[in-house]
C-alpha cells in the first residue's frame, strides 16, 4: 500500500517537473534560427544550415551518453541522474543568453546535450515502479506533463522574446529547469519488483543480446530513430516557414502557436492512447499510428496560410501523441526489470541519433529544395516506419504482444 501511494505521489511530482522542463526546453525553440541572426549578417541558407546544426548537436552527445545514463541508473537509481542532469541543463542555457556567436551557441547546445534526457529518464523512473497491465496509461499520463509544458513554451518564449529579447529569454528560461530540479528531491525511488529483478544482474553484452534474440524488440528500438528523424527535420525550420507564409510581424510569437499545435493534440490524446495499447496491443497500436501519421504530416507541404499549417501541426501532435508511451509500455513489458534502465537507455539514444539527424536533414532539404519537401520526405520516413514494423510483426507472430483485458 505504501509503494502504492509513493508511486502515485512520485507520478504526480514527476508530472510537474516534466512541465517545466518541457516549457523550459521548447520555449527557445521558435526563435533559436531568429536568434543565430543576431550574431551578424548572414544569408537564409546559412541561418537554415547554421540553425539544423546548432539544433541537432544537442542530439551528438546525447546520443553517446543515453545508455550510460540508463546502466548506472540500473545500478545507483534514476533520482540522482535526474537531479544532476536537470542542474547541468539548467546552467548551460543560462549561459546561452550571454553568447554572442554561431560557435559559442554550438558549444553549449553540445554541452546541454550531455546533460538532455531529463524527460526519457523520468519515463524509465516511473516505469520501473508501475505494473506492466497499466504501463500504458501511466506513461501517457507521465507525458502529459512535458506536453502540456510544450503546449505552453513555445508561445511564451515567442512573447517574452518578442517583449523582453532573446537572450533575457534563455536566462529565465533556466529558471524553470532549476525548479524540476528541485521537484526531483521530494520523490521517492523503488521498483516494482520480481523475484528475477532481485536475484539477477545483467550484463552490458547480455542486455544487447536480449535485444538482438527479440526481432520486434529491436525494430521497436530501430523505429524510435526513424520517428525522430521524421518529427525534428521541420523543428529548426519552422520559425522560417512561418515567416514565409505569414510576414515577419511578431514573428516569435506565430511561430510558438505553430510549434504549440502540435503540443495540444498531443496533451488531448496521450493518456488515450495509452489506454488503448494497454487493452488492445502495443504493436497493434504503434503500427496504426505510424500509418496514421504519415497521412496527417503530408499536406504540410501543401498549406498556403500560417493557419493551414498550424492544423497540420495539430491533427499530427493527434496521431503522434501515443507513440511515446505506447513504445515505452512495450519495453517495460519485453524488458526484465534488472536491465529495463539500460534498454530504455538505448531507446533514448536511437531517438537522440534521430534527433541528431532530423534537423540537419531538414535544413538541408529545406535550404536546396524547399519548405515542402521536408514535409513530403518527413510522411515517407513515417511510412517506411509503419512497413518495417508490419512486415516484422506478421514474420514473429509470438514475439508481437497481445492484448491485454
Amino acid at each position: 500500500m505504501k509503494k502504492l501511494q509513493h508511486a502515485r505521489r512520485n507520478l504526480v511530482i514527476m508530472w510537474f517537473a516534466n512541465f517545466f522542463i518541457g516549457g523550459s526546453t521548447t520555449m527557445v525553440l521558435p526563435f533559436l534560427s531568429l536568434y543565430i541572426g543576431t550574431f551578424g549578417h548572414y544569408s537564409e541558407k546559412f541561418i537554415q544550415h547554421s540553425s539544423g546544426l546548432t539544433f541537432g548537436v544537442t542530439f551528438v552527445t546525447a546520443f553517446l551518453v543515453s545508455p550510460i545514463w540508463g546502466r548506472i541508473g540500473d545500478r545507483l537509481g534514476r533520482k540522482k541522474i535526474l537531479i544532476f542532469c536537470a542542474f547541468g541543463m539548467g546552467l548551460s542555457i543560462f549561459l546561452m543568453g550571454f553568447v554572442t556567436s554561431v560557435w559559442q551557441l554550438f558549444v553549449l547546445r553540445m554541452l546541454t546535450g550531455f546533460f538532455t534526457g531529463f524527460v526519457s529518464m523520468s519515463q524509465a523512473f516511473i516505469s520501473t515502479q508501475t505494473p506492466k497491465e497499466i504501463a500504458g496509461r501511466v506513461l501517457g499520463t507521465l507525458q502529459t506533463g512535458s506536453i502540456t509544458g510544450s503546449l505552453l513554451g513555445p508561445m511564451l518564449g515567442g512573447l517574452m522574446a518578442d517583449s523582453l529579447g532573446y537572450s533575457t529569454t534563455f536566462k529565465w528560461t533556466s529558471i524553470s529547469i532549476f525548479i524540476s530540479a528541485l521537484l526531483v528531491f521530494a520523490t521517492k525511488e523503488f521498483k516494482v519488483e520480481s523475484k528475477e529483478s532481485r536475484s539477477v544482474r545483467y550484463t552490458s553484452k547480455e542486455v544487447i543480446t536480449h535485444i538482438v534474440k527479440n526481432p520486434v524488440l529491436l525494430t521497436v528500438l530501430l523505429i524510435s530513430a526513424l520517428v525522430q528523424i521524421a518529427h525534428f527535420s521541420i523543428q529548426p525550420i519552422l520559425s522560417l516557414y512561418v515567416s514565409e507564409l505569414h510576414g515577419k510581424t511578431d514573428l516569435a510569437f506565430y511561430s510558438g502557436i505553430a510549434f504549440s499545435a502540435a503540443g495540444l493534440g498531443n496533451l488531448l490524446m496521450a493518456t488515450y492512447w495509452g489506454k488503448i495499447g494497454d487493452r488492445y496491443g502495443y504493436i497493434k497500436i504503434l503500427v496504426i499510428l505510424l500509418f496514421i501519421s504519415t497521412i496527417v504530416y503530408f499536406p504540410g507541404a501543401f498549406v498556403t496560410n500560417l493557419w493551414e499549417l498550424v492544423a497540420v501541426r495539430f491533427a499530427l501532435g493527434i496521431a503522434i501523441g501515443g507513440i511515446i508511451p505506447v513504445r515505452i509500455a512495450y519495453i517495460r513489458q519485453e524488458a526484465p526489470i534488472s536491465m529495463q534502465g539500460e534498454v530504455l537507455g538505448y531507446n533514448t539514444s536511437l531517438r537522440f541519433l534521430g534527433n541528431m539527424i532530423g534537423p540537419v536533414m531538414g535544413g538541408a532539404i529545406a535550404g536546396y529544395f524547399g519548405f515542402s519537401a521536408v514535409f513530403i520526405s518527413t510522411s515517407t520516413l513515417l511510412l517506411i516506419a509503419g512497413i518495417i514494423l508490419y512486415t516484422v510483426i506478421h514474420r514473429n507472430h509470438r514475439l508481437a504482444d497481445h492484448s491485454i483485458t
